[in-house]
């Protein structure tokens, strides 16, 4: 009865009932390990994608840079050559893979190097410290991978294989830190594509073991033990470096937390609120920020002796209360108000700036005359000789829509005035309205505005200008101060 339930369990985890053909598996992991024509071509634009992805720490665009990445062919490549003893599939893969880890970090420093944003990012940032836990994330994933790659109907399983491993972001992490020079950077972020390329192969090497994929004869069997002996090495020393950023990782979590129940059990206090805690490692000191009630000193020694029982032996700890608090809070109260005012500040330059920008933009087209007269009555004396001084100025005159003549924007006003008048008393060309008398107060304000530049003429003998020459005056002003509306008073 015991055996038939075990058969039974047994049943449902085995996978040689769902496998595939295996020489179809290895020749479809075969042809996936090289990297030529467009499968290099689709690398070098994923490891860019991955690139922009962590450079504007965009989680999505590094996700779908690593569902295009090509990178897991010759990673299982090495996994499946050592598992069936396939030595020339091994230096095919191990070469791909040499060439392909070469060119993907050549390509994020090159992008790395032009790029504007070089500051770096979260997501970068959390690719430069591996640990055990992507030992095993490494591990999981390729076993999952090759089960799904020997199994039918598992097609969807890599892509998810591939967002769980993040091949591609450690790559250009480090082509980041060789653009920038941050070799601590570079380090970290290889050692853990190092971590992922190393297990993603040994749990390919595991699962083709496990699923009985017949071993290749070898015409040297000690050269091939040789070589598994080498590759073993080669995971235990990739593990201790791990193991050890795990060690710390997972120490510095527990003080964390003995700290927040030291605080918690010791430093209680009915008005008291603790606000903040530090550890000072260099120092040996756990430093509290707490507001409210004072903490008396027999509370504070009592608290001292027992930070043994929370594993925080050896560490002194300095309480900062009272007024020392309120001067902390006060001091932070004071920078943020000078960071809100500096914030203030700068807006209203802004605004200063653009209203300076609007009022000369306002100015320019009167300043602009004044700065083309000299030009003008030089040109003017070679070109009129009957004409002395011409001075400019810009007009702005009332029309009613009732007028019978049209206004200077539409029509040009009249090139000659009486040569009586003066520039001061000369008013802007009158029309006569044929509107019946109305009251005022009746009719209601559909008077505009329009503008036009009156030039102010002045002949050596006095007399007005003939028709003609005003004409051909009127044309060349016109076509020299490219202007729509132009009037000419003669004086």
């Amino acid at each position: 009865m015991e055996t038939n339930l075990w058969n039974e369990i047994k049943a449902f985890f085995r996978l040689q009932d769902y496998m595939e053909d295996e020489q179809a598996i290895v020749t479809r992991i075969s042809d996936g390990v090289t990297f030529k024509g467009p499968t290099l071509w689709v690398l070098i634009f994923a490891i860019l994608i991955a690139s922009l992805g962590l450079n504007v720490n965009s989680t999505a665009v590094i996700i779908g840079a690593m569902l295009i990445s090509p990178l897991m062919g010759p990673i299982i490549g090495m996994g499946l050559a050592v598992g069936i003893n396939d030595l020339d599939l091994l230096k095919r893969a191990a070469l791909n893979f040499a060439v392909a880890t070469v060119i993907s970090i050549l390509t994020a420093t090159l992008y790395f190097l032009i790029t504007p944003l070089s500051e770096a990012q979260s997501e970068l940032l959390a690719r430069t410290s591996p640990t055990l836990y992507d030992v095993l994330i490494a591990f999981c994933g390729g076993a999952a991978g090759i089960i799904a790659l020997c199994t039918r109907g598992n097609t969807n399983v890599i892509p998810g294989v591939a967002i769980a491993t993040a091949l591609m972001p450690p790559l250009c992490t480090a082509g980041y830190g060789l653009a920038t020079g941050h070799l601590l950077y570079f380090a970290g972020a290889f050692f853990l594509f190092f971590i992922n390329t190393v297990f993603i192969s040994l749990a390919t090497y595991m699962g083709v073991r496990l699923m009985g994929f017949h071993e290749r004869e070898f015409a040297s069997p000690e050269r091939m033990r040789a070589t598994r002996r080498v590759l073993m090495t080669v995971v235990i020393l990739t593990m201790i470096p791990a193991a050890f950023m795990t060690f710390n990782i997972v120490r510095d979590s527990f003080t964390d937390g003995n700290v927040k129940r030291f605080v918690k059990a010791e430093l209680r206090q009915s008005g008291t609120q603790v606000l903040s805690t530090s550890l000072d490692n260099d120092a040996h000191t756990l430093r509290v920020v707490a507001v409210g009630r004072i903490l008396d000193d027999n509370l504070l020694e009592t608290a001292y002796k027992r930070l043994g029982d929370y594993g925080l032996q050896g560490y002194k700890l300095s309480v900062i209360q009272g007024s020392q608090s309120d001067s902390l809070l006060s001091l932070g109260g004071r920078l943020a108000m000078d960071a809100s005012s500096r914030e203030s500040d700068r807006r209203k330059l802004l605004e200063l700036s653009a209203t300076t920008a609007a009022l000369n933009d306002s100015l320019a087209p009167y300043t602009r005359l004044d700065a083309v007269a000299a030009a003008l009555n030089r040109e003017a004396a070679a070109l009129f000789p009957t004409v002395a001084s011409i001075g400019l100025a810009r007009v702005a005159a009332t029309t009613s829509p009732t007028s019978t003549a049209a206004s200077p924007a539409s029509t040009p006003a009249p090139r000659v005035a009486s040569t009586a008048a003066s520039p001061a008393s000369t008013p802007a060309p009158r029309v006569a309205s044929t509107a019946a008398s109305t009251p005022a107060a009746a009719r209601p304000d559909t008077t505009t505005l329009t503008h036009y530049v009156a030039a102010i003429v002045t002949t050596t003998d006095g007399r007005p200008l003939s028709a003609a020459d005003a004409g051909r005056l009127h044309s060349w002003l016109q076509l020299r101060l490219a202007v729509d509306s132009l009037a000419i008073f003669s004086r």
